[in-house]
């Protein structure tokens, strides 16, 4: 497994040809206490940064891109009843949606923790 990130603070979760995605704990960080989250539909296409989701706090909404083309094969459904889990686990259990890579090239084009760390330093 491997974890990847970008510079719109979306993390990736590689295993095999799927990919899960969700916020940084950095980025849930700055949008403070997350209110709602709209899910990307199962089976819809993204292309590589296309909006895929919302993440909504008390201060704003803020766009889930697509870091990478894919299909979403699934999405966190508990989101939905709980929010606030990005909050709390925002590079655990509240992942928001899964891909089907779709071209492995385009992770060449991502952070590892090291330089995403760097990059928010």
């Amino acid at each position: 497994m491997t974890v990847l990130y970008t510079t719109d603070h979306e993390w990736l979760r590689i295993e095999g040809d799927t990919a899960t995605i969700g916020i940084t704990d950095h980025a849930q960080s700055q949008l403070g206490d997350v209110v709602f989250v709209e899910l990307p539909k199962v089976g819809r296409q993204l292309k590589k940064a296309e909006p895929a989701a919302v993440v909504e706090s008390v201060k704003a909404a803020s766009d889930v891109y697509a870091p990478i083309t894919g299909e979403v094969l699934e999405v966190n459904d508990t989101l939905s009843s709980e929010p606030a889990l990005i909050n709390s686990d925002a590079a655990g259990k509240a992942w928001i949606f899964k891909l089907k890579i779709a071209d492995k090239s385009e992770l060449g084009g991502l952070m590892n923790e090291a330089a995403y760390k760097a990059h928010t330093a």
